[in-house]
């Protein structure tokens, strides 16, 4: 089963030199995962301060800068792997160095027939 853990932190949390550790320690476990069969997809965000939210009312497209909602965490990246249950899907999320500062939310991803590959 795919399942996108999605990391929260507060974009201060990390200084520049422990954000760079971070990725670094973040693709080792890519490496990891990706040897194992497990990892489908990895990346950081730029910060919240870059986002544009879109919403759709009645036909009309609202754009407005920032993200969707004011919160201490903002989303800050993400892992999509293969896991067989929640529990290695739980065990591979404690293992992302941002879990240390931050918040990691598992969730399992739909299976939608006839998208790309």
């Amino acid at each position: 089963m795919k399942y996108m853990l999605l990391i929260y932190l507060e974009e201060n949390a990390l200084s520049e030199a422990e954000r760079e550790q971070c990725y670094a320690d973040s693709a080792q476990l890519a490496q990891q995962l990706h040897s194992k069969g497990q990892y489908l997809a990895t990346a950081p965000l730029h910060p919240v301060a870059t986002a544009t939210s879109v919403r759709m009312r009645e036909g009309k497209s609202f754009v407005t800068d920032g993200p969707f909602a004011e919160t201490r965490e903002q989303l800050g990246g993400f892992f999509l792997i293969d896991a067989s249950d929640l529990d290695e899907a739980i065990a591979i999320a404690t293992q992302i160095p941002a879990a240390k500062v931050g918040t990691v939310e598992i969730r399992p991803v739909i299976e939608v027939a006839n998208l790309p590959e």
